[in-house]
């Protein structure tokens, strides 16, 4: 592995769904407040848009907000190229019709140190998952339930 690669944090994927193609932009302010913090680094950023008939097409970097500037100026040409037309035909499976989706690969630059150590010291990564939010609190409420 090369020494620009030994130093990754671990990367990510997120794929957000706007029913209606609602895209408020309430979250930006925040994406960025994360990358300005050096917590992430965006990889890559797209948007497309489920049509009724279920095509999708890609979406550009727009005023979601209505107030004349242009919301994701920021992440204008974030774009590492690892994202295909394979990934936003899976997303777009996932997708309801009459919707637009966010689709957002990002490295974890605060876990970046943690992993290098680790790989320096010859530890692998050979799993990884997340727990949904919902499954967690459900969890959480059987476990309480049980007590």
């Amino acid at each position: 592995m090369s020494d620009e690669f030994e130093e990754l944090g671990p990367i990510d994927y997120l794929v957000v769904e706007f029913p209606g193609n609602r895209m408020t932009g309430e979250g930006l302010p925040i994406l960025v407040d994360l990358v300005d913090r050096g917590l992430i680094r965006i990889l890559d950023l797209m948007f497309v848009r489920k049509d009724d008939d279920g095509s999708v097409t890609g979406v550009e970097i727009a005023d979601f907000t209505g107030d004349g500037e242009l919301d994701l100026a920021v992440f204008e040409g974030a774009s590492s190229g690892l994202l295909g037309q394979d990934d936003i035909d899976e997303a777009a499976e996932a997708l309801e019709p009459g919707s637009s989706a966010a689709i957002l690969l990002y490295e974890n630059r605060w876990a970046a140190p943690f992993a290098a150590a680790l790989r320096r010291g010859g530890a692998r990564m050979v799993a990884s998952g997340r727990i949904p939010v919902p499954a967690l609190v459900a969890a959480l409420d059987a476990t309480e339930a049980s007590h």
